[in-house]
């Protein structure tokens, strides 16, 4: 068994193929977005018996300070063979090489949690998926008065611009274990939905929900961050921003939402269930200190 970094398109579409077969239920980045995000702290590795890929794992600066990121993958056929193993170590030692103390990744299934904990892995986090089957979506009455709504692709510099006052206010608040540390530069990228709407009061962004089309299951999509300023809480504009997103999954021929929330965040889960999402499973967000010593 080899363990080698992706480096052409074609080693990182054999990467997506594993990380579609093993995860099915959630939209991969394209190869084209993933390169965008090449950088020299970010790893993706391929794990190939006698030529044939078997596995696959990503390391990374994690979203929340001080954390890196790891996700080891290795397809159901050629488990428990010692494959996974390899890649978790060869990813946990890529983040300790960037100084971080800790170490954390997401696991859906008893199977991966097992593992997980066989490393030291403990639970610090949970979050849950919920599903939305898109009909006949009615567009919403109007947002509260002053406030206008348009796309953020009819402004191109809104979004960047608003990173500093409605971004970091909002990613302040996130229900999660440890604070988030998002750059300027992952805002603009990850954090961007297409299409993303943005509520406006006086031309500032006070408020925004979007959507990230799936694209190799184009009849579905992932909702995009949804977020309101504190002061503008509680007036219905995040409830009245993803009924623009269902509007419009419904005029572009989306049969499926889904997003992902965090556990804690319990105002955000209940709006879902009031415009229809089903809860489905949760998952399980482990963590261990670095280095990794099994």
């Amino acid at each position: 068994m080899q363990l080698s970094a992706c480096v052409t398109d074609d080693e990182y579409e054999a990467w997506r193929t594993v990380r579609l077969a093993v995860e099915t239920g959630s939209r991969c980045l394209t190869v084209e977005e993933m390169r965008e995000l090449d950088s020299s702290d970010r790893l993706l590795l391929l794990a190939a018996e006698d030529g044939v890929v078997v596995g696959s794992g990503i390391a990374d600066r994690g979203d929340t300070a001080g954390t890196g990121f790891v996700a080891p993958r290795v397809l159901s056929e050629h488990r428990r063979k010692g494959v996974g193993s390899a890649l978790l170590r060869a990813l946990a030692a890529h983040c300790s090489s960037l100084g971080l103390p800790t170490v954390g990744t997401s696991v859906d299934d008893e199977g991966s949690l097992a593992f997980a904990e066989h490393f030291g892995f403990v639970e610090v986090d949970r979050e849950v998926e919920q599903v939305r089957q898109v009909g006949d979506e009615p567009a919403p009455t109007g947002p509260p008065a002053g406030v206008e709504v348009i796309e953020a692709s009819q402004r191109p510099d809104l979004w960047p611009g608003c990173f500093e006052t409605f971004g970091k206010e909002v990613l302040a608040d996130f229900a999660v274990y440890s604070p988030l540390e998002i750059s300027a530069e992952q805002w603009n990228t990850t954090w961007y939905g297409d299409p993303m709407f943005l509520a406006l009061y006086d031309d500032e962004v006070i408020g925004c929900a979007g959507l990230n089309r799936d694209a190799d299951r184009p009849e579905r999509a992932e909702n995009a961050l949804t977020g309101v300023r504190r002061g503008w809480r509680g007036r219905g504009i995040a409830s009245h921003l993803k009924r623009r997103t269902l509007h419009w999954a419904a005029l572009n021929g989306l049969d499926e939402i889904y997003t992902w929330t965090q556990a804690g965040n319990s105002s955000m889960l209940r709006l879902n269930e009031h415009l229809g999402y089903v809860t489905t499973h949760d998952s399980v967000t482990v963590s261990r200190a670095l280095p990794l010593t099994l």
